[in-house]
């Protein structure tokens, strides 16, 4: 009987087990099931992907303003770099001429045969021509010291001015990689951000803002602004052709790093704006605040540079009523837009 008692216990323990099992299992997987449906992050709606495209695009736009200053230093670095070269070639050109005067001096010595002057006087058969000579003689050597002096002098120069370009080459290499640095994270930026609107369908992406040409002329409110005069008058001429430049641009493009004709960025846009009122202005916004005299916000008057953000990151011009005109992002054209949309940090007054 204990050897039949045996392997029923087994039996009807294992069946214990798997049915311990199945049980545990089916557990676990109605579980899993409902943690899935449970834990999944949600789908972020159309408001959610404005506000991380929003961040990334302001990112973006901090980054842009670094590479606009790192390409400014990188093309003076290029301009001095070429400019050390021209010099060095001139240099060497005085070289080579020094030279070949000091060639000249020097044969003109070895062709005179190098004898004892008062030798030369005995055995000349006419003393009166050979001391004539006798002083061209000691001009001719008087003219090889200046010579060698030049020589010399040249080669320090060269050698002065290959020791600057190699310091200047050395530095604008680094601005090189710091520059593609720069771009490297605009770019990484704006893909993210291209990739979150995709997401979106056409009708969420106008919700949300990302609507034409002819909704980015227009302020929240839905009031068209107008689009071939200023709001209100400027306070001179040079004010008032920076900003009927700027509702010119209206509806142009926002590319970063663009300065015009057609395509801009932020500071792109105000710098271009400005040089066709004839007044140059810095290229990035950091520098362009600094550029003229700082006004309060209650003191605004049409063509007054706005800017936005702790990091002094984003520009406008003012145009008047609260309004300025601004290339805003890559989702929206150069537009109207009130002066409150974005986060005040201050305003100058170029003119």
């Amino acid at each position: 009987m204990g050897t039949h008692r045996r392997p029923r216990q087994r039996v009807t323990g294992g069946g214990r087990a798997r049915t311990a099992a199945t049980i545990t299992l089916a557990g676990a997987a109605t579980a899993t099931g409902l943690g899935g449906t449970g834990h999944a992050d949600p789908q972020p709606t159309a408001a959610q992907v404005r506000a991380k495209v929003d961040k990334l695009y302001q990112q973006a736009e901090v980054a842009t303003e670094k590479y606009n200053g790192a390409k400014e230093k990188t093309d003076a670095a290029e301009q001095r770099l070429e400019k050390l070269r021209d010099q060095a070639a001139r240099k060497e050109d005085r070289l080579n001429s020094a030279r070949e005067a000091l060639g000249s001096v020097a044969a003109a010595q070895y062709r005179s045969g190098g004898l004892d002057p008062a030798l030369q006087l005995a055995l000349s058969a006419d003393p009166d021509r050979y001391l004539d000579g006798a002083a061209f003689v000691e001009r001719a050597g008087s003219r090889q010291t200046a010579a060698v002096g030049r020589v010399r002098k040249e080669l320090r120069d060269i050698e002065r001015l290959r020791g600057a370009a190699r310091v200047e080459l050395a530095s604008l290499t680094s601005r090189r990689a710091e520059l593609k640095r720069h771009r490297e994270t605009v770019t990484g930026k704006l893909e993210t951000a291209r990739r979150l609107l995709s997401r979106l369908t056409a009708e969420e992406r106008a919700r949300s803002g990302q609507g034409t040409g002819d909704r980015a002329s227009r302020s929240p409110a839905g009031d068209r602004q107008p689009l071939s005069a200023p709001s209100a008058k400027a306070p001179n001429s040079r004010a008032a052709a920076a900003v009927a430049y700027a509702y010119r641009k209206l509806g142009s493009p926002y590319v970063w790093g663009a300065t015009g004709p057609n395509a801009f960025d932020c500071s792109g846009l105000t710098q271009a704006a400005y040089r066709a009122a004839g007044v140059s202005l810095p290229r990035t916004t950091y520098a362009q605040i600094d550029a003229g005299r700082r006004v309060a916000r209650s003191e605004l008057l049409p063509g007054d540079l706005v800017f936005f953000y702790s990091g002094i990151s984003h520009v406008g011009i003012y145009v008047g009523k609260g309004q300025m005109i601004h290339a805003p992002n890559p989702s929206a054209p150069v537009r109207v837009a009130p002066v409150d949309q974005m986060p005040f940090a201050g305003a100058a007054r170029v003119v």
